[in-house]
């Protein structure tokens, strides 16, 4: 059917040991072993990237204009609320994608209530923890087949 790209961006490849009482216990292989068989389960496609760097995950979007990506989960972590570089990366592609975090931005520091990103979503799912991937993809699902 499509593919799906998931993007996580930095320090995610820390979850489950980093500030487990905000981020949960799931390591982001846990996440992606989810994932990965949800979307074979709806027949798509499933790819991802963390990375730390901001260069990576622009390259990676950029690839994804041609690679037949059909739909996109996003969590930049850090990068949410600083990289307009990001942001235009993401406009380039013109590949719908839902903006998902672990935690409640709007219960945490003033500075992560704003996202670069929530505003050209499709949806955001925020603060239901590793769930919100699952949530998200299930909504990508559901978008993909309409």
């Amino acid at each position: 059917m499509a593919a799906i790209l998931v993007l996580h961006g930095p320090n995610l490849n820390l979850l489950g040991s980093r500030e487990p009482h905000i981020y949960g216990s799931d390591t982001l292989d846990d996440i992606n072993q989810r994932l990965s068989k949800q979307c074979q389960d709806a027949g798509h496609d499933f790819d991802n990237l963390q990375s730390n760097s901001e260069a990576q995950l622009i390259d990676r979007l950029h690839a994804a204009r041609k690679d037949g990506t059909g739909f996109m989960l996003v969590n930049f972590g850090g990068f949410t609320h600083t990289s307009i570089a990001l942001r235009d990366a993401v406009l380039a592609t013109e590949i719908p994608f839902i903006e998902v975090h672990l935690s409640n931005l709007f219960s945490r520091e003033e500075f992560r209530h704003k996202s670069y990103f929530s505003d050209i979503a499709v949806g955001c799912v925020i603060g239901l923890g590793a769930q919100g991937y699952e949530l998200a993809l299930q909504a990508a699902c559901r978008k993909l087949a309409n």
